[in-house]
């Protein structure tokens, strides 16, 4: 069992021809609304990826929240620890995405700010995925109560404790993240994953690379979800078993997978699907 402690957003997504600059207005858009949140996405990601899979969370008590949680609950996703918070407003991300895929996210947090250390407190923690779109001393409370494996997706790149750092056994970045971080990843005895775009990813320790891994060639739809996807494959990789190379190229091939479709979690892959994908392209 996997229990995610992260976020849970709506998506209000709008595609248009190219991203703004300050002060410009795109016109043309098409929009949409996804279920998202960092912390949802990659519980949706782990389950249909073949874990068991439970999230701790927090939505208001508002018209969002069911939409916000409808993919999760039809996926399979445990929400008895999901806190439906009077008075607080559901996430919500404002995503702009380009005709090339790329895209710019304003985030709203809501109830995701609302969640309490104590939230943690009861349900069953073995492997734990944590994602900073939460108080950090949720996530502090929550790794020290995981028993199994503890991997902390760092972003966005916030102040975190050394405290949080010693309690994880993997790291989950981006370049950008992964500067900030700096040299605070290599010291922290944790295998630190940073993921490249187009280039794949990269699996540290101590500073030193242990694995690399280029991603496959795909159409490249919309990126959200993309770094979401990774770092859950990757958890549910190492959690099977297998070696760090074989595991970082099954995480940048679901990530990659993942840009073929819009929206962060309707283009979560399926484990079929990565499958078949490994195995098209050994």
């Amino acid at each position: 069992m996997i229990t995610v402690v992260g976020s849970i957003n709506l998506d209000i997504v709008a595609t248009g021809p190219d991203l703004p600059r300050p002060g410009e207005t795109v016109a043309g858009a098409r929009l949409a609304m996804h279920p998202g949140g960092k912390g949802a996405n990659q519980a949706l990601a782990a389950k249909r990826l073949g874990a068991a899979v439970q999230m701790v969370g927090a939505v208001g008590a508002d018209d969002m929240a069911a939409e916000a949680l409808k993919l999760l609950e039809a996926g399979g996703v445990g929400l008895t620890h999901v806190a439906h918070i009077n008075g607080e407003t559901t996430g919500a991300a404002l995503i702009a995405v380009s005709a090339s895929g790329e895209n710019q996210i304003v985030v709203c947090p809501g109830a995701n700010n609302a969640l309490r250390a104590e939230d943690v407190d009861h349900p069953p923690l073995l492997n734990l995925m944590g994602v900073l779109e939460v108080p950090v001393p949720v996530l502090l409370a929550a790794a020290r109560r995981a028993s199994g494996f503890v991997t902390l997706n760092l972003a966005p790149a916030l102040p975190v404790p050394d405290e949080l750092l010693a309690e994880a056994d993997l790291i989950s970045v981006n370049e950008t993240e992964a500067a900030a971080y700096g040299a605070r990843l290599d010291d922290c005895g944790a295998r630190v994953a940073v993921s490249l775009g187009s280039e794949g990813a990269v699996l540290k320790r101590n500073g030193a690379e242990i694995a690399r891994a280029r991603p496959p060639q795909v159409t490249v739809v919309d990126t959200v979800g993309a770094g979401d996807t990774f770092t859950a494959a990757l958890t549910v990789a190492l959690l099977e078993g297998r070696g760090e190379a074989d595991a970082l190229a099954f995480a940048v091939t679901a990530g990659a997978l993942a840009c073929t479709r819009p929206g962060a979690q309707p283009s979560l892959p399926h484990r079929k699907d990565v499958d078949a994908l490994l195995s098209a392209t050994a």
